[in-house]
């Protein structure tokens, strides 16, 4: 799941990303191999678009490779023959049962990577064995289980024919590494688990894997207030960081090469790496916003196009952006933002306007064969008094249940009044049970309208919510499953604020 945090000390730990899940990088050929578009397809939404439409809008924008959170049968069957590379991933949850049994890692892999690798035409390049699994906020949870599950399912890939096609990798936080100054050349593997990572980097060596990293430069800029934003973008920085004549002006290269020190500190420095996870998201949050999302996306491409690489590995970077699409039914733990990472909204419509290269230097291609619930939404009636002593505990339901997200300081919604955001708290909850007319139904307080309430020319829009790829696709996903959280309650208490 979302999957992180910034753990940052004077800028000495350079990036983090707490845990939750998909990915993409401008397509280009370098030194005679391709380096195609990559996308991170997260699926944590009350309405998922269908899987057809989403690997449709992969190929439509030249996305070559995409990584998934887990193997999720339906998704691989439509990737099926599209020639999109694929990375399947075992959620945290499994790793004990596989690390303690070497035949429930190859049921795994019989049932998720050799049946669609033979039969069904996928092309599966890595299984990504947990996220982000040694992440300090997990308390040392898979510490013992990781490398196991990470041994047996390269065992199973063995057994089944596979080994020479198939790799293994772990999506881990930047916060397994870190430096003891601002310069990356300090960078070594965290101390509490040097030993442990040390003989992970040799096993995925020996098996031709490849070290898989998550670098988020928004999140060293939500939790630090001191960080210069412009450090974490690709278009200058005033104050550079001089490392032994390389010089580090943003800090992805920073933290990428932090990286690369602790690899050839320990006696690795040709070994693979691959950006799993890199973004920036667009709301929820005072740097969550279109602007600072396109900057910093269109900075990265331009950053990575000539594959000029960073100053201490010049070359091409294997990286998938994060994410394709919003998922609605995150949890919020990390911040408010953890629902707005895609470059998509909910239904596939572009954010803005963003290149990804020769393959769609016009933009991005919107998702085609979207079917829409009726143009309806739910809003506090107009006769409906403000000072009603039902609305404060109405609002709390909806938005529990629904995704306020969108609403608080400096966020897309921030400059609707009291009524506003009450209308955007029950249409929220409306649209995702579905349009139901008992999901409209707040005592004396709500009603039906075919008007969009959305504010004209801004940021704000009121949804309208999706069919979802099958009439129950959606209800595993459902916010009744979620706890009420910290952040949560945050959003109530800043909402009820204004009424």
């Amino acid at each position: 799941m979302r999957r992180h945090f910034w753990c940052k000390k004077e800028m000495r730990i350079l990036g983090v990303k707490y845990g939750l899940w998909i990915s993409m990088i401008l397509g280009f050929m370098v030194l005679g191999k391709v380096y195609g578009i990559g996308a991170n397809w997260g699926t944590q939404a009350t309405h998922p678009l269908p899987p057809n439409i989403v690997v449709k809008l992969l190929k439509d924008n030249g996305i070559q490779k995409v990584k998934l959170f887990d193997a999720d049968s339906e998704i691989l069957n439509a990737l099926s023959g599209s020639g999109i590379e694929v990375m399947v991933g075992i959620p945290n949850e499994m790793l004990w049962s596989l690390a303690n049994s070497l035949g429930a890692a190859e049921k795994w892999v019989e049932k998720n990577v050799s049946s669609h690798v033979s039969s069904n035409s996928v092309d599966i390049k890595y299984v990504a064995v947990g996220n982000e699994p040694f992440l300090s906020q997990l308390n040392g949870t898979f510490l013992s289980t990781t490398f196991p599950a990470l041994q047996n399912i390269q065992a199973a890939l063995i057994k089944a024919g596979l080994g020479n096609r198939v790799k293994v990798t772990i999506p881990l936080n930047a916060d397994v590494y870190q430096s003891s100054s601002e310069k990356p050349s300090t960078g070594d593997f965290r101390q509490d688990i040097r030993d442990l990572m040390v003989s992970i980097v040799k096993f995925l060596s020996d098996n031709g894997g490849a070290f898989t990293v998550n670098i988020y430069p928004f999140i060293s800029l939500y939790n630090d207030p001191n960080f210069p934003a412009d450090y974490a973008f690709f278009d200058g920085y005033s104050s550079p960081i001089d490392d032994n004549g390389k010089i580090y002006n943003n800090v992805f290269d920073a933290n990428h090469d932090t990286l690369l020190s602790a690899l050839q500190k320990n006696g690795f420095p040709n070994m693979s790496i691959i950006i799993g996870e890199i973004g920036w998201p667009t709301d929820g949050d005072d740097n969550a916003n279109l602007k600072a999302a396109q900057r910093f996306n269109r900075g990265f491409m331009t950053h990575i196009s000539g594959g000029k690489g960073t100053p201490m590995r010049p070359g091409p970077i294997d990286a998938y952006l994060f994410s394709l699409i919003d998922e609605d039914a995150k949890s919020i733990q990390p911040g408010n933002f953890e629902r707005h990472w895609g470059i998509y909204y909910f239904d596939g419509t572009p954010k803005y306007n963003l290149s990804l290269g020769a393959n769609n230097g016009g933009g991005l291609v919107p998702a085609s064969g979207v079917r829409y619930l009726a143009r309806q939404w739910c809003v506090l009636s107009p006769s409906a008094s403000l000072d009603d002593p039902q609305l404060a505990d109405s609002v709390g339901y909806a938005c529990s249940h629904a995704d306020c997200t969108s609403l608080g300081h400096r966020t897309s919604c921030a400059d609707l009044d009291a009524r506003g955001n009450v209308s955007y708290a029950f249409n929220s909850y409306y649209q995702e049970n579905d349009q139901q007319s008992s999901a409209c139904k707040f005592p004396n307080l709500s009603m039906i309208t075919n008007t969009d309430p959305s504010p004209p020319g801004g940021t704000c829009k009121f949804k309208i919510m999706i069919q979802a790829s099958s009439p129950s696709s959606h209800k595993n996903n459902a916010f009744t499953t979620k706890p009420v959280n910290v952040m949560f309650l945050f959003i109530v208490s800043l909402l009820l604020s204004v009424l």
